[in-house]
């Protein structure tokens, strides 16, 4: 299937309604408002397509970039690509779309996640702790050291006092600590220093850490 009749697909399944319904896409000028379910029924019919992937992205459609995240094959996924990608995103649904179907996958992750963590773009930022989400909650071979070292970076971000990137380092924190006993027991200290600071970002992410990190499920 061809980039412009995939767009030509998308396009028809535009619905002011659904996106109406739908505010992680309501505010990004020239969102169709398609969910990302029907997208990835549309992605099982193309299957895994690097290039098509690239021309989905570049044609700038909100919608066509997420499915471009699904159907993108992350062997041949570049750093380079990563870095392009990662300063197009403009909303926290694209960023995390993109994390959790695709850049976690790339060799490359462990390697830009350290890197955005110090940037100060809001989504490239979230995008960092985005992927240290998913790498502890996703792969299963990533070892204790590698997410224990994820901890200090979560712990210098944690003053960020921007939506976008507070929720991101929290769910860093929680993924981090819902792991196994040992990175619990990191997670929770962690967050013991962050409840001391004198932050409101800081506390917060604390807060919501411990709260699920000390549970009984947990």
């Amino acid at each position: 299937m061809e980039a412009h009749q995939i767009l030509q697909r998308l396009r028809a399944l535009d619905s002011p309604r659904d996106r109406e319904g739908m505010p992680a896409s309501g505010s990004i000028p020239g969102a169709l408002g398609i969910s990302v379910a029907k997208l990835r029924v549309i992605a099982q019919v193309i299957g895994v397509d690097h290039d098509l992937a690239l021309e989905l992205w570049t044609s700038g459609i909100h919608e066509a970039r997420i499915l471009a995240t699904i159907v993108d094959d992350p062997k041949r996924v570049s750093r380079e690509q990563l870095q392009s990608w990662v300063e197009d995103f403009d909303s926290w649904d694209l960023c995390d779309q993109a994390c959790m179907n695709l850049f976690w996958r790339t060799e490359c992750c462990v390697e830009v996640a350290f890197e955005w963590a110090e940037r100060d773009e809001e989504f490239v930022k979230r995008a960092a702790f985005a992927l240290m989400a998913r790498l502890a909650t996703k792969r299963a071979k990533a070892p204790d050291e590698l997410l224990e070292s994820f901890l200090p970076v979560i712990e210098r971000a944690s003053d960020d006092d921007r939506n976008f990137v507070r929720k991101a380092v929290n769910w860093a924190l929680r993924g981090i600590g819902k792991r196994n006993a040992n990175l619990n027991e990191l997670a929770i200290a962690s967050a013991g220093r962050l409840r001391a600071r004198d932050t409101r970002s800081a506390r917060w992410i604390a807060n919501g850490a411990l709260r699920e990190l000390t549970s009984d499920q947990v």
